[in-house]
């Protein structure tokens, strides 16, 4: 008898062999197939019994051939490093791995073109959806189009970019509101404001919200303390833009004794700014960011922030997926689905009440 935990050769026929039946009926057991409904629940326990003590695995490069199946969904991200994709990929492969699929990653390196290429090579894998998280490039990008002419389910994360490719997003305008409100509860009026770039859609958003906010309470926004990302705006150098931004409102605006910053990284240069300039955070100017990401809670003082559900966002992107996946086999339609998830304010160190 082969010992139990050598699974790299056992196979169907040895089973047979232990449990002393045909080859056929263990493997309409193990594979559940439809004849399995006819085999006598007995039998069904012993063979299962058998292959657990021989430690069988099955060969689900077999199984994908027969069914033409491969259990994979593509996940694209635009630049791996960016703090916003780390905990979203958590939330897709942990749902992935409980729904029985595996991801294949691909990183576009915020290259268009590195992007269209890497999706080509995910399709060529013949990979059974795919998900994309976007960032600010993603507006440059009109591959996804051909995605709907093959039936391929798809999703992004970040963005909802047509009515008819899903998306998960966050409730942008309600967490701008939340961020200025709590500035407002703290005693703030005047209150500077680093907008992201207006081709980005979340800078729109987060700006209607606080205007809002605004409009509802009485708050005068000073154009004098608004100041905004460039269009030639690249994240990897948010820090030093807001850096910069941040120096020219100290230095040519009126005084401010807070700030609310498009996101994290922005709120990070805008504080670097201030506390260079002598002012202190959160004594003499409160800061606010939007996302947290992981450097929110590690700076000195730690960011008061706007948190994005962001491994929920990966877990439910999945959800949504792989219900379209289903559907898709049995041919059934499955509309696309738009979700926005709400937001959370995260009191840290960078804010308090105006004394």
């Amino acid at each position: 008898m082969r010992k139990s935990g050598s699974n790299s050769s056992v196979t169907i026929r040895d089973i047979a062999k232990e449990a002393g039946f045909a080859a056929s009926t263990v493997s309409i057991v193990l594979n559940n197939a439809p004849l399995a409904r006819y085999i006598r629940a007995a039998t069904k326990q012993r063979i299962q019994d058998i292959a657990r003590k021989l430690g069988y695995r099955p060969n689900q490069l077999a199984r994908s051939l027969r069914s033409q199946r491969n259990h994979t969904v593509g996940v694209m991200v635009f630049d791996i490093t960016d703090p916003f994709c780390t905990p979203i990929l958590r939330g897709i492969e942990s749902t992935l791995y409980q729904a029985n699929y595996v991801p294949i990653l691909a990183d576009a390196h915020n290259d268009p073109r590195r992007f269209e290429r890497a999706l080509e090579m995910l399709l060529e894998r013949r990979v059974e959806a795919l998900i994309v998280i976007a960032n600010w490039l993603f507006v440059d990008i009109t591959a996804l189009a051909d995605l709907e002419k093959r039936s391929i389910p798809t999703l992004v994360i970040g963005r909802q970019l047509t009515e008819t490719i899903s998306s998960v997003v966050v409730d942008n305008e309600a967490g701008a509101r939340l961020g200025v409100q709590h500035l407002f509860e703290l005693g703030h009026r005047n209150i500077a404001f680093i907008l992201g770039p207006k081709f980005i859609a979340d800078s729109g958003q987060r700006w209607q919200g606080i205007r809002a906010f605004a409009r509802s309470t009485g708050l005068k926004i000073d154009r004098r303390l608004v100041a905004e990302l460039p269009t030639d705006y690249d994240p990897n150098h948010a820090f030093d833009t807001a850096f910069r931004l941040t120096e020219e409102l100290i230095r040519s605006g009126p005084a401010f004794t807070a700030l609310m910053a498009y996101d994290d990284i922005t709120a990070l240069g805008a504080m670097r700014a201030l506390v260079k300039s002598g002012i202190s955070v959160p004594d003499q100017c409160s800061v606010v960011g939007f996302d947290d990401t992981a450097p929110a809670a590690l700076s000195l003082p730690a960011l008061t922030t706007i948190r994005q559900p962001m491994e929920t966002m990966g877990s439910a992107a999945v959800d949504t997926i792989t219900h379209a996946i289903h559907a898709s086999l049995e041919r059934l339609e499955f509309p696309p689905t738009h979700r926005r998830l709400p937001p959370e304010l995260i009191v840290r160190e960078s804010t308090r009440r105006l004394s």
